[in-house]
């Protein structure tokens, strides 16, 4: 069975030209780049070649780069830095509708006794700038906004609400996983004081991440014990990882104007054609200011869960939300947000593309799924009784 991968805001494949880089550091090359030969110093040289990429896609100096395990610990890190550098603030501001990284952190510090503000977004899923404004106080440590949703692909003004945070003395920090490798992004240019990012969502392999902390910025590390990073993250390194999310980073520079033309199109066919086959369907988020490869549908009196495992069957690849939250049955907490009503936010999945993805992906999803959605409402009370009631 041939599978079709409309998944990648979960994981994404790795390059061959990754592997490629990385499969020499599992042999031959093993050395600890702390050690002070010159059989660990070398790897060490191709761990900055690694960085110096990685600050080059998202207009960034090396020495603000610091590797972590995954984007979950890079946010994790950044919270807690901005409240261990500002004792006298205990107030965050984030949003309803971010990732469990931040989301579930944030309502863990409010248990904590932390003030949290969730900032709500419309049905769009878009934040109103003037409520943001009015939630930074002079008692905020940190401002956390995803730079774009991984559910809707809903992209946020995080340069404007960077500016926000800075007029209040507060840090602020991006969630942009699902952001880097597919729009441009300039860090040398902004307000932003850290971002987190994930390798294994750009064609790098799982098991590395990235934490962008800009020069001057309050920082305290979050685990501490050994010297590496400059002493900001102890650990040794995940060597062969890094070395292949610098040439993933390479390789989404390089990409970034098929990602936004071509993906985007494929994006475009999809989604039309299955608002045009299926009735009842809806595109759930803003449907200008989104990500390139991403779309949520909706598809009324029917579950994610049974499309998913009916997908499945066919060899089709998707989600019904973030893969963090894939185990619940109730509906995304994303959608909850955007006040999608109840048979549509349960009926929701998610369709994520990559640079490998073809017409020919497509055309089989379109041919599959107006059949898939039928067989399901077939077996819907609720679908019948609507269509009863349209019909009389």
């Amino acid at each position: 069975m041939r599978v079709v991968y409309l998944d990648n805001n979960a994981t994404t494949r790795v390059a061959p030209e990754v592997v490629e880089a990385m499969t020499p550091y599992f042999g031959e090359r093993y050395g600890n780049p702390s050690s002070m030969h010159s059989f660990g110093g070398q790897v060490g040289k191709v761990i900055e070649e690694a960085r110096a990429r990685m600050a080059d896609l998202i207009g960034a100096d090396p020495g603000e780069i610091i590797f972590t395990s995954c984007g979950t610990e890079a946010d994790s890190t950044a919270l807690y830095a901005a409240l261990g550098t500002h004792p006298d603030r205990s107030h965050v501001v984030t949003t309803r509708v971010e990732h469990p990284a931040v989301f579930g952190l944030a309502q863990h510090l409010e248990k904590e006794g932390y003030a949290v503000t969730f900032l709500p977004v419309d049905r769009q899923g878009r934040l109103d700038l003037d409520q943001a404004a009015e939630a930074i106080t002079d008692q905020t440590a940190i401002v956390s906004v995803m730079w774009a949703n991984n559910e809707t692909g809903v992209i946020f003004d995080v340069e404007q609400i960077a500016r926000m945070a800075k007029a209040k003395g507060a840090v602020f920090h991006t969630d942009a996983v699902q952001a880097v490798g597919k729009i441009p992004i300039n860090l040398r240019d902004s307000a932003i004081d850290m971002l987190s990012l994930s390798g294994h969502k750009l064609h790098a392999p799982k098991g590395v991440g990235v934490l962008y902390v800009r020069k001057g910025t309050k920082f305290t590390p979050f685990l501490r014990g050994g010297h590496q990073e400059r002493g900001r993250r102890a650990g040794t390194e995940n060597v062969a990882s890094i070395i292949g999310l610098g040439v993933a980073s390479r390789l989404a520079a390089e990409r970034l104007g098929e990602e936004n033309a071509r993906v985007a199109a494929l994006r475009d066919r999809l989604e039309k054609g299955l608002i045009e086959r299926i009735p009842a369907a809806y595109v759930n988020g803003d449907p200008e200011n989104r990500l390139p490869n991403t779309t949520s549908i909706s598809f009324e009196f029917v579950e994610g869960e049974a499309i998913l495992l009916f997908l499945n069957e066919t060899g089709i690849c998707a989600s019904s939300g973030s893969a963090c939250t894939s185990g619940s049955l109730e509906p995304s907490h994303v959608l909850r947000a955007m006040g999608v009503p109840f048979t549509c936010a349960h009926g929701s999945i998610r369709l994520s593309l990559s640079v490998y993805n073809t017409d020919r992906d497509v055309d089989t999803v379109l041919e599959v799924m107006p059949d898939v959605i039928a067989r399901l409402r077939a077996m819907s009370p609720f679908w019948a009784e609507r269509s009863e009631g349209r019909s009389g």
